[in-house]
């Protein structure tokens, strides 16, 4: 007997079918944790392959688990084409903590474009934060002269941006360039969004949308109100909430940041007041936040926080 279609490539969702590589564990919201559930609430069929599988996040005393080596990353990808499985419209990619396991990562954006050559490339460069590196330092030339040409997508914090450009970033002005570097890098870059800015102790968003390439690019900004807390994973939920808004709203990166910001800061804003109801003083430590409480804030996000477009 011949085995049943797969519904998710038989009958598209009108969204997309996304390929998620990032890391996972099993208590707690960081890499595919993450970002799986959010696109999934927006309408998404999501894939994740987990780049690690750990019992918790590294910030906690102790943790336990497993690594993925790139050999194994390709092994599955192998098995999803010999099934004709392979067909994606998005590739999401978090964390990632190896030379090797990139350079397969490489090898898996040419499959899948060679499937369907409209794939969309997600790619959150997770390289460090506050001018502090936590990957090794060889990754930051293959994000830089490999990684930003092939990607649709890129969404570094500050420092990441820094790193990418061989730039510092001290105003509006050095983000807006830093962007249009990262728009001139590769013929597939159409969006860029700094995900935070931190100047002059206010912090910022700035996008960049490239409609065309050679054209100057749309830019934004959006005002982020600081939260006295520090959270795990907001960084992979970011990045999925752009992709799933972005790709809704394909000619308005202003709105699908409008919508990824305000479920962002909804959800922390729980997660803090959850915390205090619990009697922990949520500046004591990091939090790990409350992702499926906040669902309906990730579906339908009250638009509180606007961009405002650079003339």
């Amino acid at each position: 007997m011949a085995p049943p279609p797969i519904l998710s490539l038989a009958l598209p969702s009108e969204t997309g079918r996304v390929l998620s590589i990032q890391s996972h564990t099993v208590q707690g919201y960081v890499g595919n944790k993450s970002a799986v559930f959010p696109l999934q609430l927006l309408g998404y069929d999501v894939d994740p392959i987990n780049s690690v599988q750990f019992s918790n996040h590294t910030g906690y005393p102790t943790f336990k688990g497993q690594v993925l080596n790139g050999e194994q990353l390709w092994e599955l990808i192998q098995g999803l084409e010999s099934n004709d499985l392979l067909y994606y419209t998005h590739l999401l990619t978090g964390y990632i903590g190896s030379v090797s396991f990139l350079s397969t990562v490489l090898e898996v954006v040419n499959k899948l474009r060679s499937v369907n050559p409209k794939l969309r490339y997600v790619c959150d460069p997770v390289m460090g934060d506050e001018g502090k590196l936590y990957v090794p330092p060889e990754l930051v030339s293959v994000y830089r002269e490999k990684v930003v040409p092939v990607a649709s997508m890129l969404t570094p914090n500050q420092f990441e941006a820094e790193l990418l450009t061989n730039s510092r970033i001290v105003s509006e002005c050095d983000g807006r360039k830093a962007c249009n570097i990262l728009h001139a890098a590769g013929p597939s870059m159409v969006l860029v969004v700094i995900t935070s800015i931190n100047i002059d102790g206010n912090l910022l968003l700035i996008g960049s949308h490239q409609k065309e390439q050679g054209l100057s690019p749309e830019q934004f900004k959006i005002v982020i109100p600081k939260i006295p807390a520090y959270f795990t994973g907001t960084g992979d939920l970011t990045t999925a909430l752009l992709l799933g808004w972005s790709n809704k709203y394909p000619d308005n990166l202003d709105k699908a940041a409008e919508l990824a910001v305000s479920s962002l800061q909804a959800l922390l804003q729980r997660t803090v007041n959850d915390y205090k109801s619990a009697g922990h003083d949520p500046k004591s430590t990091s939090l790990e936040i409350r992702l499926i409480q906040s669902q309906d804030n990730i579906r339908q996000p009250q638009i509180k926080f606007r961009a405002e477009r650079y003339a």
